[in-house]
């Protein structure tokens, strides 16, 4: 089966959405804050929009990037984490990863 065989999946010019699985995870996760009523639209939109306009450089190769430091920022700022807390799940992240054999999943 090829990706354009797959329903329900889009794509970008022949290309999957998302480039990795953290991306659709950072997606899904967003709009999951979205509906929990943690945010509205418009105060996600500014969000990413200002965390994009902190770096001027970017091809869009880093937006991805971008995205889960909007999202973690706007949660900070809404109090539902912080940065000790997201800096704790990052290492933890690491440390898994780096013990996981090679095409395994990484469970925390």
């Amino acid at each position: 089966m090829s990706l354009p065989d797959l329903p329900g999946l889009n794509l970008n010019e022949g290309e999957p959405a998302f480039a990795e699985p953290w991306q659709a995870q950072a997606f899904a996760m967003t709009v999951a804050l979205h509906e929990q009523g943690n945010f509205g639209w418009d105060e996600w939109a500014a969000t990413l929009s200002a965390q994009l306009d902190t770096d001027p450089t970017d091809d869009g190769s880093r937006y991805w990037t971008h995205w889960l430091a909007a999202l973690e920022a706007l949660m900070e700022a809404k109090g539902a984490t912080d940065a000790a807390a997201i800096a704790a799940r990052e290492k933890a992240w690491h440390d898994a990863a780096a013990r996981t054999p090679h095409g395994e999943p990484i469970v925390l």
